[in-house]
């Protein structure tokens, strides 16, 4: 007499679960292979080289395959909290290809590694030192009174500082995933750091440490980005490529610089807990900030499922800057897939060189 094969509430038949098992084992066996083979999975994809530094800040001129175009060079300012490579993480995923491809003169940003020397740096030093000797820099080797500046995260918020301080030297600004609202209620991560006594904080360890840096971002999202990720990895054991284009995105995730205390303190209690750029109060050395002053072009690109920078917390700057020409990018993905993703190699880069090409000056 036949018997139907008892299915448990997934589903599951007796059969199908020991296929599944043979396939898994399948693929852990082929992962020793693939990790003995897999090569060099360091990060870049395009060539530059270095033209300016300052200390442990250096700024690099990005080489593509043809020689720019554009009269105006483009410079990346990245935040302080990851490296800037994901900018240029590999060959297929480059926003800085995307952008030398259509022409532009790319330029980065590096800060550097922070480390006990740079305990007392000040959003100051970052903003007016840093980034304007660089600004300052291109200018010059230019001959011109200005240049594009591409702000991104952290990094965008020092942009519009800069900006709104120095108008005169920055033509065109763009930023990416910037928060300009740090008091939005999707914003977990301002939530968190308002309750911080982050006097207490920076006095007691000095330099912000990037393992705990990065524990609060892991915790965002604890059981994607500490169970659900690995589990899938086991998918991917078998492909190569795969396989080091994960360990590379890894390789950025955990590559954190120390955070330099002073200016640490100084970010989380003028920007996330009194929420500066909207109520203003926002103080770099002895000047306030303003967005009223930014009477540059602005091109605002946002992400729209982005989990670290609510669409609404970026969107805020449309509100504030004084400019007349103001213009938003919404691109359909998260904080990360906004550099990586394939629909960001097909958007983000022709999307700002069209923007700035619009607006260039002959």
């Amino acid at each position: 007499m036949e018997t139907t094969p008892v299915q448990g509430p997934l589903n599951l038949t007796p059969e199908a679960l020991a296929r599944e098992s043979a396939q898994m084992q399948a693929k852990l066996g082929a992962a020793f292979e693939t990790l003995r083979s897999v090569g060099d999975y360091d990060y870049g994809a395009s060539a530059r080289e270095e033209v300016w530094r300052d200390g442990k800040v250096v700024l690099y001129r990005f080489r593509g395959d043809k020689e720019s175009t554009a009269r105006v060079p483009l410079l990346i300012c990245y935040a302080l909290v990851n490296r800037p490579y994901m900018v240029d993480l590999q060959s297929d995923k480059s926003i800085v290809r995307g952008l030398l491809e259509r022409g532009e003169d790319v330029y980065i940003l590096d800060w550097g590694y922070a480390d006990r020397s740079d305990r007392f740096l000040e959003l100051e030093d970052y903003i007016e030192r840093f980034l304007g000797g660089a600004v300052d820099y291109l200018r010059r080797a230019n001959g011109l009174d200005s240049i594009n500046l591409l702000g991104i995260c952290q990094g965008g918020a020092f942009s519009l500082c800069y900006a709104a301080l120095n108008p005169q030297k920055v033509r065109n600004l763009v930023t990416m995933v910037t928060p300009v609202d740090f008091h939005t209620g999707d914003n977990m991560l301002a939530n968190w750091a308002r309750g911080v006594d982050v006097d207490l904080f920076v006095d007691t360890l000095g330099n912000v440490p990037a393992d705990l840096m990065n524990l609060s971002y892991l915790m965002l999202k604890p059981w994607r980005l500490f169970v659900q990720k690995y589990v899938g990895l086991v998918d991917i054991l078998d492909d190569r490529q795969a396989l080091e284009d994960f360990l590379r995105m890894e390789k950025w995730i955990f590559d954190s610089p120390d955070q330099a205390g002073e200016a640490f303190r100084q970010f989380v209690k003028q920007f996330y807990q009194a929420n500066g750029f909207v109520n203003g109060g926002v103080r770099i050395g002895p000047r306030e900030v303003d967005l009223q002053n930014l009477t540059m072009p602005v091109l605002n690109v946002f992400a729209q499922q982005d989990h670290l920078v609510p669409p609404a917390a970026s969107q805020a700057l449309g509100g504030l800057a004084g400019t007349d020409d103001y213009s938003e990018l919404s691109f359909r993905g998260g904080h990360i897939g906004i550099y990586v993703s394939g629909r960001a190699q097909k958007e983000v880069p022709s999307s700002i060189h069209d923007w700035l090409a619009k607006r260039s000056k002959t």
